[in-house]
């Protein structure tokens, strides 16, 4: 009996590849309305998979992720950027690993 996978978003050159290497998978093109849903499925599964292994490359997979959620927001990566740095400059970063003990 063949497992059945849940659908789950890829990488744009995974089909080619696949079907280059060997052909066993199956994909279709998600539609417009569901990629959100999509996207923030495959936001969460990259999260998991860098907190379970740590790996940096898991990391560059979600900000590859997020980079597709800030188009499809409609937000240029641009401006994300722009605000990413201006966050920054307001609020700072997480270098000095300040933890709020309790809010008053």
């Amino acid at each position: 009996m063949e497992a059945v996978l849940p659908e789950k978003l890829v990488r744009d050159k995974i089909p080619a590849i696949v079907d280059f290497s060997d052909g066993s998978c199956d994909f279709r093109r998600a539609e417009p309305s569901e990629m959100m849903t999509l996207l923030r499925a495959k936001l969460l599964e990259e999260v998991d998979e860098f907190l379970e292994s740590q790996d940096v490359a898991e990391l560059a997979d979600i900000i590859e992720v997020v980079f597709a959620l800030v188009d499809r927001l409609g937000c240029s990566r641009e401006s994300f950027e722009e605000m990413r740095v201006q966050k920054a400059r307001s609020r700072g970063v997480f270098d000095q690993g300040f933890v709020l003990l309790r809010e008053g």
